[in-house]
């Protein structure tokens, strides 16, 4: 189904804001923090620094000589200074793929006063700087249904593109499909979709075991719930409206219903090793540019994990 023209006007007009903003926070980024991340202990390879053994001609470590293994492994300079044999291990050189999901649908554009910019225009930021920062790391970026994974110096304009030129209906919720094992997929929306959908579409991505991060983008008025009097509420995706007496005494129920939508959302994010990331529109995009590549790689990926979820509420 093709997408109304004012909502593909505001869509457009976003995509071209957003692009020339994740140019500015990808650039503003420490790149000594990112050279310091790759560098740094951890086993992750590219940007996010996972590095582990494989072909490649950068050194990595040494590790104890196994029995069963070719002489030939061994390096006898190493092994020459006490009793054991070492193998000289050199960094696997791959490069990674990240799939980035950035929700587009018609409740991305909800703005209120106590923002600067809408959800979609956050979220189209954060996805682009991702893209160029995980691309200046030699690493792939894709986005799912829309755009086959790219090292392209250029990501941003590629994924511009793919998005401007989409008249597929948009969804609330990723499409289905197949990441390839260990790679990674992320995934930004307001998630305000059912519990029930929200959990087939992790349960379907981390039978691929990919490694998930579910970053919530919401706008400051959908935690706060700072209306009062006769208001008019508007499903913005086509369900209609509601329309609220004296809508302060909504919030206590509104509130209550808001956190056991996210205790469910972290429950399942839990349960399959997830990160999970609430990101306020209020605040500065760059912070959750920065959380996020931090958790990139130290999700559990192996199936049926019952990894401790990694979860961080980015706020004032």
């Amino acid at each position: 189904m093709a997408v109304e023209p004012d909502a593909r006007k505001l869509e457009n007009d976003a995509v071209r804001l957003a692009s020339g903003k994740s140019r500015t926070l990808a650039s503003s980024l420490p790149r000594l923090i990112l050279e310091a991340r790759r560098i740094a202990a951890t086993v992750i390879h590219g940007l996010h620094g996972r590095r582990r053994a494989g072909s490649g001609e950068n050194f990595w470590q040494y590790r104890r000589f196994t029995s069963g293994e070719p002489a030939r492994r061994v390096d006898w300079r190493r092994s020459a200074r006490d009793d054991h044999l070492y193998v000289r291990e050199r960094e696997w050189e791959a490069a990674h793929t990240v799939w980035i999901w950035p929700d587009r649908s018609a409740s991305m554009m909800f703005t209120s006063p106590l923002a600067s910019e809408s959800k979609l225009d956050r979220t189209l930021v954060v996805a682009f700087a991702l893209a160029e920062i995980l691309v200046q790391g030699g690493e792939r970026v894709g986005i799912p249904g829309l755009m086959r994974p790219t090292a392209s110096r250029n990501v941003i304009d590629k994924m511009a593109q793919a998005m401007l030129h989409d008249l597929t209906e948009r969804d609330s919720l990723p499409p289905s499909f197949a990441p390839a094992p260990l790679s990674e997929v992320v995934m930004l929306s307001d998630f305000w979709s059912p519990i029930p959908e929200f959990r087939q579409t992790l349960a379907q991505l981390s039978g691929a075991r990919a490694g998930l991060h579910v970053i919530q983008i919401v706008d400051p008025a959908e935690e706060t719930f700072p209306y009062s009097g006769r208001i008019e509420f508007l499903e913005p995706e086509g369900f209609g409206s509601v329309i609220a007496g004296r809508a302060e005494t909504w919030r206590d129920d509104y509130v209550r219903k808001l956190a056991d939508h996210r205790a469910a959302m972290r429950e399942d994010t839990g349960r399959l090793g997830a990160s999970f990331i609430i990101h306020r529109t209020d605040r500065p995009a760059s912070e959750i540019v920065l959380a996020l590549h931090a958790r990139m790689g130290q999700v559990d990926v192996a199936a049926g994990a019952q990894a401790r979820n990694p979860e961080v509420e980015v706020r004032p």
